[in-house]
């Protein structure tokens, strides 16, 4: 526990507003690429409901698949209207993961940070701690680990494969959240033909980490970034990058929020709307924490962004 530093409250009221001020002049949100439309609070009674950390959406956005850092996946629907604005949110209760023998994952290997769909639904899943991808061909029955590099071993602990992605020919693209140094890129992890390499990297940009990741219907890798402020809450950032065989390129910032603006946001989905447009759908994690909420997030590109 802190001492008290014996300031009036006055004092601490001044040092507040001090800071606030300092938000608005240096956390302003950057000049947006991607639309605002809405946020929506999903409310769960289910004692494992939260903790929520990667977001897959079907093709219409309708059909939602989400994963907590407590071991269970969850699927379900999200009820729109004619213009595609989000009216409620439902999910079936949710199937506790199970490691390759059936038992369910214990918390210590249940750490699930990271999810991509195979076209046929099945999921493929990342987690902390044991640091390792699965794929889980039924969300009941028991996973079919992938192969674990000695590259996984070295990752830090708690700052694991925080973000999976799939793309159009079945590779996987994994991110670490963090690379161990502030100078150090962050290695793209991508498994393919039953094996894993690590093709290129994305340099670090101060504080932000990777933390969701999805390729869209354009074809392009969208990389959800987080940055915490302390009391002040937590920063977003969406940045779209190109992928051609070994090489990244791109990195154009398509949303920056101020700290605050939306809780912790770790799960994005990239899809294609009634209307054209490509839409951002992102999930929050509440640590399972009464201070913070499940959220879910939807943003639509400029049509210049559109492909």
């Amino acid at each position: 526990m802190q001492k008290r530093s014996g300031r009036t409250l006055s004092q601490a009221a001044v040092a507040l507003a001090a800071c606030l001020l300092l938000t608005a002049s240096s956390g302003a949100e950057e000049p947006a690429r991607a639309e605002f439309l809405q946020s929506i609070r999903w409310r769960g009674d289910d004692p494992a409901f939260g903790g929520f950390s990667g977001l897959e959406l079907s093709e219409d956005g309708v059909g939602f698949t989400t994963i907590s850092d407590r071991g269970t996946i969850w699927r379900g629907q999200i009820e729109r209207d004619a213009e595609g604005t989000i009216r409620s949110v439902s999910a079936s209760p949710p199937a506790v993961l199970q490691n390759q023998s059936g038992r369910p994952l214990r918390r210590s290997e249940g750490d699930s940070e990271g999810l991509a769909l195979a076209p046929d639904g099945s999921a493929f899943i990342s987690f902390e701690g044991l640091h390792r991808v699965a794929h889980y061909p039924r969300d009941d029955g028991p996973s079919a680990p992938l192969p674990r590099p000695d590259a996984f071993r070295d990752l830090q602990p708690n700052s694991g494969l925080e973000a999976l992605a799939i793309d159009a020919e079945g590779a996987l693209y994994a991110l670490p959240e963090r690379s161990g140094k502030l100078t150090r890129p962050f290695p793209v992890f991508r498994y393919r033909n039953g094996a894993w390499d690590q093709p290129f990297a994305i340099p670090r940009d101060g504080d932000w980490l990777p933390v969701g990741a999805d390729f869209g219907p354009d074809g392009r890798f969208y990389l959800l970034e987080r940055d915490f402020w302390g009391l002040l809450g937590f920063l977003s950032r969406v940045r779209v990058f190109t992928i051609e065989g070994d090489r990244i390129t791109g990195g154009e910032v398509l949303l920056q929020t101020r700290a605050g603006r939306h809780d912790n946001l770790e799960g994005l989905a990239v899809w294609r709307d009634a209307q054209g447009a490509i839409r951002l759908t992102m999930i929050s994690d509440d640590n399972f924490r009464l201070l913070q909420r499940t959220e879910i997030v939807e943003y639509r590109l400029a049509p210049r962004d559109f492909h």
